[in-house]
Formats: C-alpha cells, structure tokens, sequence
C-alpha cells in the first residue's frame, strides 16, 4: 500500500522513508515536488494539449496528492503559464545558438536550420507544448505564447539590425522581417515533430529554401 509523504509524494513504504530520511531541505523537497508537477503536466500536455488536462490527472502523474498542487501554482493556467516561459527559454537557447554562425546569409541559415533540427530533436515536449497551444490552448496559455513570441522576434529584429542591408531599415520592418522568420521556425518545428522516419534531411532543405525566400527579398525592399 502506498504512503504519502510530508511534501505530499506518493509512493510504496520505503520510497516515502528514504524520501523522508534522504538529507533536503525543505526548499529542496519543495522545488523537487514543483519540478514534477511541471514535468508530468509537459509529458501529458504534449501527447494532448493542456487544456484537455486535469488536475487529478497531473498530480497522478506527478506522484503528489491533489492538494500539494496549491502549495505550488494558484491554477492550472499559472502552470500552464510557466510551462510556457520554460518551453520560450528552450527556443530562445536555439536562436542564440544559431547566431554563432559565420558571416553571410546562406551560411546563416544553414546553420539556424540545423541548429533547429537538433533542438527540435532533444527537446520535443517544450516544442510540442508551443505549437500545439499557440493556437488550441486557453486564454492565458495562448495570450502568453503571443506575448512571448512577439518578445523573441524584438529580440531577433535587434539582431537583424546589425546587418548591412538591414541597418537602414525601420523598426517595423525589421519586427515585421523577424515575425516572419519565428514563423517559418515553428512550422518547420511542427513538421520535424510530425515528420516519418527519414524525413528530416527534406524538411531541413525545405526550410533552407523557405528562409532563402524570404531573405531574397531583402535587398529589394524599400523600407520606409
């Protein structure tokens, strides 16, 4: 029969005793209980949008007791909201990580393009999580990831504005350049994610072809 332990973790006898006995403190056993919380509610979230969630089911999952839920997070959409911030952060490493990229376009995108197929790849759930909900989640879910994404592309507008052919450009066309770009990154995300064995070599060449595209107009565009 399972116990339940003093931060509300479920588990036979002796799972309960070493975590009572195990040296944490009471931070520790807390952020240990919050960090599960949030792992079980990405896992289910991922497999079938969040909103479909409940919070039974995650605490289940979680090995915590219904009401530990409420020493952690105020509502389902509090967590639903920090999953977000997690899963932005998650593509906010990917974007930094294409920037250490030679000088010149194509090399670039060649380089953002892998670089998001092996993020894609090692972090599902978060982007999972942000396709999925960028358009079926709940109001506070979706509302955040609209926030969050218009944040990155400021940030990737301010990037964009230390290239040559893009310094004389508005600010607008620059966010209107950089909300074209996270775009094209979700949908090659959402495709990777859906993609058949041995499908991604053709999806990432897509997505070069997809980014050239845009990148081709560049030149040509009189921003005002």
């Amino acid at each position: 029969m399972n116990t339940v332990d003093v931060n509300g973790v479920t588990g036979p006898p002796d799972v309960c005793s070493k975590a009572m006995t195990a040296p944490e403190t009471r931070n520790e056993r807390k952020e240990r209980t919050r960090r599960a919380l949030l792992d079980a509610a990405l896992g289910l979230a991922s497999e079938r949008g969040f909103a479909g969630l409940s919070l039974r089911e995650i605490t289940k999952q979680a090995g915590v007791v219904p009401t530990a839920f409420y020493r952690h997070f105020e509502s389902m959409d509090e967590l639903g909201v920090t999953l977000v911030e997690e899963s932005m952060r998650t593509l906010r490493t990917m974007i930094r990580g294409a920037r250490n990229t030679p000088d010149g376009s194509a090399d670039l995108i060649r380089a953002s393009v892998r670089t998001l197929s092996e993020h894609v790849r090692s972090h599902e759930e978060h982007y999972w999580f942000l396709v999925r909900e960028r358009y079926g989640g709940t109001g506070a879910v979706r509302q955040t990831i609209g926030v969050e994404l218009k944040l990155l592309a400021g940030e990737l507008a301010v990037d964009l504005a230390r290239f040559d052919r893009l310094r004389d450009w508005s600010t607008e066309d620059l966010h209107m350049l950089a909300d074209l770009i996270v775009s094209a990154m979700l949908a090659t995300a959402l495709e990777l994610l859906e993609a058949r064995p041995g499908a991604t070599a053709e999806i990432t060449a897509e997505a070069e072809r997809k980014l050239r595209l845009i990148f081709l107009g560049v030149p040509h565009w009189r921003s005002r």
